[in-house]
């Protein structure tokens, strides 16, 4: 399995890559070959007077390297210009990644401009299941917030055909996963769930899986605001990552729902992962 790490080498992205305990998460979920991607802004010019760069990225790529190489996984460099966003998707579809990985500050926009903006626009964009990690505020020396990557999780579904989707990655999540909460959010209409249709023994069945892995499952029926539940949720249970997919029901709700998902990359007190739709062929 192929991983792509997004980095703007800042301090908050640093503490992604250099957490012992977040690459041992990848390592359990079968994470082998990890690529670390830098991206030069396009208004970033090389002629710059007395600054190369792309020398520096590189250089601080290869220290990267050092600090993952040593944590047993296969490791390549990319020091790529262009628009952050596009270019770190272009080599997740380029070398078939299976997930893509940014830090983000989270809340704050002083804060959030460079790497936050680039985690929101992948929420947006991305054709492979991106985790944003949550990294501390207001510190010149942050952390990850939560270590144990899949530890504890909190499946959000819609019951739609991406949320299912979403919870397929449990298949290679488990080997990383003790405990899950599964959360559906009742609104005035949820046009994939039948009428006749208990969303609370839905819900059940798929708790059934995750317990037939070993996983220690609950469930969470809510009603009201989407994106407010699952966030209210999130600061009940604590979970170590919030999974959810990027888009819901139908093209007519596609924007709405996508706001949904990027409300919660935003706004989440923890770890975010968002898994897209199946590409068309």
């Amino acid at each position: 399995m192929k991983a792509v790490c997004a980095t703007d080498l800042s301090a908050a992205s640093e503490a992604t890559i250099e957490s012992e305990t977040c690459l041992e998460c990848l390592g359990r979920i079968g994470v082998e070959e990890i690529h670390l991607v830098t991206v030069i802004p396009s208004n970033v010019h090389a002629g710059m007077p007395g600054i190369d760069f792309e020398k520096r990225r590189r250089q601080a790529l290869d220290r990267y390297r050092e600090v993952i190489e040593k944590a047993g996984f296969d490791v390549e460099t990319h020091v790529v210009r262009g628009t952050p966003h596009r270019r770190i998707t272009g080599i997740a579809e380029t070398i078939g990644a299976s997930l893509t990985i940014v830090g983000s500050r989270g809340k704050s926009p002083l804060e959030n401009r460079v790497i936050g903006s680039t985690a929101r626009n992948l929420a947006r964009t991305t054709v492979t299941p991106l985790l944003v990690n949550r990294i501390e505020r207001e510190t010149e020396d942050p952390d990850v917030v939560r270590e144990h990557l899949f530890q504890r999780m909190l499946y959000a579904t819609d019951f739609s055909q991406n949320a299912e989707r979403a919870f397929e990655t449990f298949s290679y999540l488990r080997h990383a996963t003790q405990e899950a909460t599964l959360v559906h959010v009742q609104t005035p209409k949820d046009p994939d769930l039948p009428e006749e249709e208990d969303p609370e023994a839905a819900l059940e069945e798929l708790a059934a899986q995750l317990e037939e892995w070993g996983i220690e499952t609950q469930i969470d029926v809510r009603q009201g605001d989407p994106a407010d539940e699952i966030l209210a949720a999130e600061a009940e249970y604590e979970p170590t990552t919030t999974l959810v997919g990027s888009r819901g029901h139908s093209r007519l709700r596609r924007l709405l729902l996508g706001s949904v998902s990027e409300d919660i990359v935003a706004r989440a007190n923890g770890n975010v992962m968002l898994v897209p739709p199946e590409r068309m062929a």
